[in-house]
């Protein structure tokens, strides 16, 4: 078994030396056949060089360096595409994560699983993160239906088809077992320990939430309706232009009557809900409208990337040996 570890780095010149004596420590008392990838995602201080010399000094250490800080997603998606092993965890470079827990990621994956997840049940963060983080979390699951705790953990494993299939980009890092359920693998979740941090200060501030809620929205949108658009646009414009259409008929039946009885006149001109039904009525067609265009783009671009994922194949011939028996 080959395991690949990749290891987003970003100013963490301090960390590197003692997380790669534990990533080796775990490796040699387990007997992996381990590569560690370390992608430097533009750093300013020195962790390139620190990068440099332990790939000299380790034969099964490579670094990649980014041109610019691009963000952690660009930095996971240049690994992915030079992983090799048959299994890839991934993990932070800060010293939170302990290698000590990826015998019991590639446990879990064993039990049939493609995507394992790490929770850290106890943080070690300040309140103004962990508050936060914890009802984006919950707000995921509840809108994704993947029932993770912590789906912005950086410890995760990975079967290596899932990351063949899954593309990365933005800030979607996070959404990574929420993209593989919506192919059909298999995701779970074990708890970890999660260290204090010892060097350095946290990249993440206040806007991370923000790009992450809008995120959130994107992956919804394309694991929901990524090739059905009009579902989702027309179902709401659908709905919008019956409000409106009802509104206007209603409110056209009272000018009637009013003109046909001695009624006072009902002039529709005075009325804020006239204008709301003329809204509604033209807003609903602009988003069936755009329903169609989605489709029209959907339909145009769906040859070029296939909506579905294979799991198994009767036409082809059964691997040598199962991946689920290597972590046996």
């Amino acid at each position: 078994m080959l395991l690949s570890i990749v290891i987003p780095v970003y100013n963490e010149e301090q960390s590197l030396d003692e997380l790669l004596t534990r990533i080796n420590d775990v490796s040699e008392r387990e007997h992996y056949q381990t590569s560690v990838l370390l992608v430097d995602d533009g750093s300013s201080d020195q962790s390139w060089s620190v990068i440099e010399r332990l790939s000299q000094q380790y034969a099964h250490v490579r670094g990649l360096k980014l041109r610019r800080n691009f963000g952690k997603a660009a930095a996971l998606a240049a690994a992915f595409e030079r992983v090799e092993g048959d299994y890839v965890i991934t993990m932070d470079a800060d010293l939170q994560d302990d290698p000590q827990e990826i015998p019991h990621l590639l446990a879990k994956l064993s039990e049939g699983y493609d995507v394992v997840s790490g929770w850290k049940r106890v943080r070690h963060d300040p309140w103004h993160k962990v508050l936060p983080s914890r009802l984006f979390n919950g707000m995921i699951s509840w809108l994704t239906g993947v029932r993770l705790h912590d789906h912005n953990c950086g410890l995760k494993a990975y079967r290596r088809e899932v990351l063949d299939e899954v593309h990365l980009y933005g800030e979607m890092h996070r959404f990574v077992p929420v993209l593989a359920a919506s192919k059909g693998f298999r995701v779970a979740e074990i708890v970890i320990q999660h260290h204090p941090r010892i060097h350095g200060v946290s990249k993440y501030g206040v806007e991370r939430f923000v790009k992450g809620f809008l995120d959130l929205l994107t992956v919804y949108f394309l694991t929901g309706y990524g090739n059905r658009p009009q579902h989702l646009l027309g179902t709401i414009g659908l709905g919008s232009f019956a409000a409106g259409f009802v509104g206007l008929l209603v409110l056209s039946g009272l000018w009637v009557v009013s003109r046909m009885t001695s009624m006072d006149d009902v002039h529709l001109h005075s009325k804020a809900i006239f204008y709301y039904c003329i809204v509604a009525l033209l807003l609903g067609v602009q988003l069936i409208t755009m329903g169609f265009l989605a489709e029209l783009i959907t339909a145009q671009n769906r040859p070029s990337r296939q909506p579905y994922s294979i799991a198994k194949d009767t036409q082809s011939p059964p691997p040598d040996n199962d991946p689920a028996n290597d972590l046996a």
